[in-house]
């Protein structure tokens, strides 16, 4: 059966013209499959496929491949003092599509073509913010053909942070690369099986609304993406040292943004030899364009509106309208510090989230009726005072 991720690689691989013959062979599928899937338009819901003889040997022919063991002969009878029953031509079957990721032994550098491959990873520094010593996690993303990145500072390195520094890359560059390749964090990688990699339903969405392909490095084999990670050493050993403390998230990220511009884009890369811009400017004409709308990569939790009107929000309180006290209501917090509250599936209000030295994020207009009930005062005569004689 042709999975998701295996779609997503159809997809990718005919805008860029390859053969479907060719694709199949890539994937270990009839060329009908391929042919199927691209009618289809979307990965399909049915059987699985049925299963191989060499299924249950996949790790152990991966592991001969990777130790350069490519002899068909040779890796038959190796399996079959583990009890393989089948045959050299099922066997072969399974190798060839494999061939042309064949390497030799010592690490040989290859050049991406343009608009291909985006590499992510993480980085994390300590640094004072607003006088604060700060963890700082910071993603960095990287065109791996003009080696043009885009880095974010954030708080965490979860799901959502990760999601939304890759969009951030993409409207930094200006489009989408056929593929981003990760390494194996739980943000997108669920596991890595005989049958491929298992990528988060989250992360397939995302890759789904971008029109990306997902790909995720080798376990143990995180210098697939070398490129990347020599970008969060360059980021450490040259933005970190010659700036050391920052006012504000805000501050922080304006100064990296500045910093991109001025010295990381006009570089000379010193693989290829050339001004970063220049090469950068090559590689945009194959980048996909952006989508209009946006990923969502907001949080979405759930709130109890207390009796006098408030809701409890990272150590702060808001109001919400009079009508929802006791109600439960779901909030969504984005990267701008924006607070929203749903109702009904309706957005009832929002804030700007405070910290809690300001005080709370009150809006008058919320608890108006509790406000004028309150001071709703009842007069009366003096005389209903005076005792009775």
């Amino acid at each position: 059966m042709v999975r998701m991720e295996d779609f997503l690689m159809i997809e990718a691989l005919v805008k860029r013209g390859v053969y479907q013959c060719d694709i199949a062979a890539e994937l270990g599928v009839s060329p009908k499959t391929v042919s199927r899937a691209v009618a289809r338009g979307s990965a399909p819901a049915g059987h699985a496929r049925r299963g191989s003889l060499v299924d249950a040997y996949r790790p152990q022919i991966d592991a001969l491949l990777n130790d350069g063991v490519w002899n068909a002969q040779v890796i038959l009878r190796e399996l079959q003092t583990a009890g393989y029953a089948g045959g050299i031509s099922t066997l072969r079957g399974y190798i060839g599509p494999k061939r042309p990721q064949r390497v030799s032994r010592a690490t040989v550098r290859f050049e991406t073509l343009p608009g291909r491959q985006l590499q992510s990873d993480w980085g994390t520094i300590v640094r004072p913010i607003a006088g604060v010593e700060t963890a700082i996690h910071f993603a960095v993303n990287l065109l791996a053909y003009s080696r043009r990145f885009h880095a974010w500072c954030a708080t965490s390195e979860d799901a959502e942070h990760t999601y939304e520094a890759l969009i951030r890359a993409f409207e930094w560059l200006g489009g989408v690369p056929t593929e981003v390749l990760v390494d194996n964090q739980k943000a997108a990688v669920v596991s890595h099986r005989p049958s491929g990699v298992v990528f988060t339903p989250r992360f397939l969405d995302l890759a789904g609304h971008y029109g990306f392909q997902p790909r995720a490095c080798r376990p143990y084999r995180a210098r697939t993406k070398g490129k990347d990670e020599r970008m969060v050493s360059y980021l450490k050993h040259h933005f970190f040292v010659r700036y050391r403390a920052f006012e504000s998230w805000a501050h922080l990220q304006q100064l990296i943004e500045q910093w991109l511009r001025d010295d990381a884009d006009q570089r000379v890369q010193s693989t290829v030899h050339e001004v970063v811009a220049t090469r950068f400017a090559r590689e945009v004409p194959h980048l996909q364009p952006l989508r209009p709308e946006r990923f969502d990569t907001a949080y979405w939790e759930s709130r109890q509106v207390a009796w006098d009107g408030f809701i409890d929000v990272r150590g702060n309180r808001y109001t919400v309208p009079d009508p929802l006290r006791g109600q439960t209501v779901r909030i969504r917090l984005d990267f701008d510090d924006r607070l929203q509250v749903y109702a009904d599936g309706q957005c009832v209000t929002e804030h700007r989230l405070r910290p809690v030295a300001e005080g709370w994020g009150v809006d008058p207009t919320h608890h108006a009726r509790l406000w004028a009930e309150t001071l709703h005062v009842e007069h009366r005569p003096l005389t209903a005072y005076e005792e009775v004689a």
